[in-house]
Order: C-alpha cells, then sequence, then structure tokens
C-alpha cells in the first residue's frame, strides 16, 4: 500500500472522541463541542419548512447557489465591508462555511507553499492546510494582561507566504485582531504577495466593546482578501450547512471551480431558509448577549485557574500545563472525574495549542455552568 504524505501529520479533531466517550449521560456538561442551544432566526425556520412543504428548493442547482442566496450575501457584504461584490461572479455558496476553505486554498497556495495561520487555530483550518498540500506556518497567539493578542513582532518576520488564514474572532483561542494587527497583516500581504483568506464565521460575535474590524476596509486588503462567511455561528443555523465565499474576481473565476467539483452546494430549501435568515431581523445581538453572559459566568466560576478570558467567540483555553498536566491528561480528568467534556487542542496548532484544553459555553445554559468550579475542584483533586 502506497503512503500519501499529504496524510502523514494530519491530526484527530478528538471532539469526537470526547463526546463518545462522554455518551449520552445527562450529567456530563457538553463543552467539547461548537454546537448551540440559542435558537436560530424563527424566519429561517418558517421559509425552510415552507420550502420543504410546497417542494421548493428540492435541488443543488445552480452550481454556485440560488441567486435570491447570493444577492443577498452581496447586500450583507455591503454592510460589512463597503464593497460591492458581484453576486454572479464574486460570490459562490458552499455546504458550510469550513467546506468553503479546501477550494480557496487549492486556489491560493500551491503544494509545498506556505500559509500563515495563528497558534492556535481552528484544526479545521489548519489540518486543511496540509491535506491541500500546502505547508502551516503559524505565528503564536500571547497571552498579555489576561486576554490573546497576536504576536505581531512574530508577523512581521513572515518573509515568504501564499495566503494568510485568520478568524476575527478566532477559534478556539477567541482572540479578537484590532487596527494594529489589521495592519500588520496587509503589511506582510503587500511584502509577499500573499492573500488574506478571511473566516469571518463569527465576526459579530464579539464582547465588552471589543473592537470589530472586517479587513476589507483596512487600507491594502480590499483587494486581496477573500472572505469565508456562514450561517452557523452567527445565526445560529448549523444544520442548515449553509457558507459562501467572496473575493476578487480573478481568484474567485478559480474558486468556484474549485466548488463546483468540490460539494457543489448546499440544498435548495435550506439556501431559502438562509435567505431569509440574512433578510432579518437575525437575533444575532441577543444571542451575543447571551454568550457574553455565558462566558462570564464560566471566567467567574474559574477564578484563580488558569483560563483565558476572550474578547469573543464561543470557547475559552485552559492551560493544563500551568496545572501541571498534560491537555489529553486533563481532558480525561475532566470526563471522569468533573463530568466535564472537554477537548485538549492537540490538533489545534502547535507549540502553544498542545497546552491547553477547551471549554465551549455555547450549548450550556447559565445555570448548569455555575457548576463549574465544583466540577474543577473534582477533577483536580
Amino acid at each position: 500500500m502506497r503512503n500519501n504524505s499529504r496524510f502523514a501529520q494530519v491530526r484527530s479533531f478528538d471532539i469526537d472522541r470526547v463526546a463518545a466517550a462522554a455518551g449520552s449521560d445527562p450529567d456530563v456538561l457538553r463543552m467539547e463541542n461548537l454546537d448551540t442551544d440559542v435558537p436560530p432566526p424563527p424566519a429561517a425556520v418558517e421559509a425552510t419548512v415552507q420550502a420543504l412543504t410546497t417542494g421548493q428548493g428540492n435541488s443543488w442547482l445552480p452550481f454556485s447557489g440560488l441567486p435570491v442566496l447570493r444577492e443577498a450575501i452581496a447586500a450583507d457584504l455591503r454592510l460589512r465591508t463597503g464593497l460591492d461584490f458581484d453576486p454572479v461572479r464574486q460570490i459562490v455558496v458552499t455546504s458550510g462555511g469550513t467546506s468553503a476553505v479546501m477550494p480557496v486554498l487549492l486556489a491560493t497556495a500551491e503544494p509545498g507553499e506556505r500559509v500563515v495561520l495563528t497558534d492556535p487555530t481552528y484544526a479545521g483550518l489548519f489540518q486543511r492546510v496540509r491535506l491541500a498540500g500546502a505547508q502551516p506556518s503559524l505565528v503564536p497567539l500571547r497571552v498579555r494582561d489576561g486576554l490573546w493578542r497576536l504576536d505581531r513582532d512574530a508577523l512581521l518576520r513572515v518573509s515568504d507566504a501564499a495566503a494568510l488564514l485568520l478568524m476575527s474572532p478566532s477559534m478556539p483561542s477567541g482572540v479578537v485582531l484590532d487596527q494594529e494587527d489589521w495592519a500588520a497583516v496587509a503589511q506582510v500581504c503587500e511584502r509577499t504577495g500573499a492573500y488574506l483568506i478571511y473566516d469571518a464565521a463569527m465576526e459579530r460575535i464579539v464582547f465588552d466593546g471589543h473592537s470589530r474590524i472586517n479587513p476589507c476596509r483596512v487600507d491594502g486588503l480590499a483587494e486581496r482578501t477573500i472572505v469565508i462567511g456562514s450561517m452557523s455561528k452567527e445565526y445560529r443555523m448549523i444544520g442548515w450547512r449553509i457558507g459562501w465565499v467572496a473575493g476578487p474576481p480573478d481568484i474567485m473565476a478559480r474558486v468556484i471551480v474549485a466548488v463546483t467539483y468540490n460539494t457543489t452546494v448546499s440544498s435548495g430549501f435550506a439556501q431559502l431558509g438562509a435567505a431569509a435568515a440574512l433578510a432579518g431581523p437575525s437575533g444575532v445581538e441577543e444571542a451575543v448577549a447571551e454568550y457574553q453572559l455565558r462566558h462570564h459566568t464560566v471566567i467567574r466560576e474559574l477564578d484563580g485557574l488558569p483560563v483565558v478570558r476572550v474578547a469573543g467567540g464561543w470557547s475559552c483555553l485552559v492551560d493544563a500545563e500551568a496545572l501541571g498536566l498534560g491537555a489529553p491528561e486533563l481532558s480525561a480528568r475532566l470526563l471522569a472525574r468533573g463530568r466535564i467534556a472537554a477537548t485538549p487542542m492537540t490538533a489545534w496548532g502547535e507549540a502553544v495549542a498542545s497546552r491547553y484544553v477547551r471549554l465551549v459555553y455555547s450549548n450550556e445554559p447559565v445555570k448548569r455552568l455555575t457548576e463549574l468550579r465544583d466540577r474543577f475542584t473534582a477533577a483536580l483533586a
């Protein structure tokens, strides 16, 4: 049997392993995955049910997505970016946001070329770079003043890259990139000729007045930014599997081909539901307020433990090594002794990520999260 070097360094999420170990025990705090119990927009549910009932959208044509959805995406992007994206030439619908990553990587990076990510970063981004045959080049995040910050000095030392693949807020750290961070990104992109692949899945899930900056509004980035969007996080429509890519026409011609021959698009009835959600009301502000309350509850419950506050997103990280444990060992103890399902970050980066365990607070109500201190105490005993 031939070996395939493309898979040599690809590692498992570990989410499924932790979930399987937790089973269906209702006592377990489910903090291993990025689902949410905050409901999706009612308009999305109504439009999807209506489409199913009437037989609308029982198709995956056209391959680039329904015109009504691409037009709704263009309108949403106009508000976020200040740019007018042509719905036909510059937008393609994908089967979820993460499914958009591989086609974009194939369109921007040749085998062996460098793609810059943060450490830690979402494993679905990091490991896809490897699957695409590109070379991940990691820039560390550092904890300063109790929050994650981008190591801009390390970023500015990047001398060669085909693309920078970044999120803000980012999974799993919750780091939010500020104006100076994006200015450094623009500098690196200009010097290397790299594209910026911007995963905007959580762009509006920002807490405590932290800045929310779309990189398309930063000097030097609009003409080289490829935006990956999704209905999953902001709109709580995880099961709909609706994402999209938008970017400059030249690169989008390649992206559209790669999407077409990769997964095509999601179902037509799900696209109609997404179009209705984008038309509003979205419930995003109310959802963000709920996630912020849950995050603050986690931080309060774990006061005195090495947990890092976040500026946005659905999860925060606990430093296992600061507790004298490896991340897999802490994850195992949390489940066995504390009845907390939490994922070790061994596949989510390298030196920085590997010492942390992730706690997702999007799928557990505040009342349950107030049990964290007692559960952690039991796990660490």
